[in-house]
């Protein structure tokens, strides 16, 4: 069993924002399977997936990006799930538009959501999917501004490819595990 975790903010307001592109990436890996999500046994919604005998949680936290720890900890405790069986999935500002960066483990990078997560598990041993946002250079609003805004139409179709390879990259760590995925997906998506 493996819990994939898309990170973002649960209001509406934030939606189709950058910073619920890990949202985005559950979503819509659930809509492939056509598997809706229901509360789960703490602060988060989870769907539930079958792929190839493996069962995938698929897990969005409702405890906003800043504390995604808490319902991280809460579903891996409910589902018995050790830190090698998850996988988050978060934007990158740092990474250029519609690019994948796999890792088996790491720092928070400046990513909060992750921050929060390293924080609450006292490990960096976990793996992560960041999708790159691309910042090309600081918005006149700040960071939050960036993150918090709307994709653009050129962005969400970069974006809306980026995502159906993002499902890819998430099935193949499920079935095959995290340096399998890094070796295929870590790349700009073309």
């Amino acid at each position: 069993m493996k819990l994939i975790i898309g990170l973002g903010n649960p209001e509406a307001r934030y939606s189709n924002t950058r910073h619920n592109i890990g949202f985005e990436a559950v979503e819509a890996l659930a809509a492939a399977f056509g598997a809706p999500f229901s509360k789960g046994k703490g602060k988060y919604l989870v769907a539930k997936i079958r792929h190839r005998g493996e069962q995938l949680m698929l897990v969005k936290p409702m405890t906003y990006m800043n504390l995604s720890g808490h319902a991280v900890v809460a579903a891996m405790n409910f589902h018995k799930a050790l830190r090698s069986d998850i996988l988050v999935i978060c934007d990158d500002m740092n990474l250029p538009s519609g690019t994948l960066r796999l890792r088996s483990k790491g720092s928070a990078g400046g990513q909060n959501g992750l921050k929060h997560i390293i924080e609450s598990l006292g490990s960096e041993e976990f793996a992560r999917l960041r999708i790159g946002i691309g910042l090309e250079e600081k918005p006149q609003g700040g960071y939050s501004s960036f993150v918090l805004g709307k994709f653009s139409t050129d962005e969400r179709n970069v974006m809306n490819r980026t995502l159906e390879v993002c499902t890819e990259a998430i099935l193949d760590f499920a079935v095959n595990g995290i340096s399998h995925a890094m070796n295929h997906y870590n790349k700009p998506v073309s």
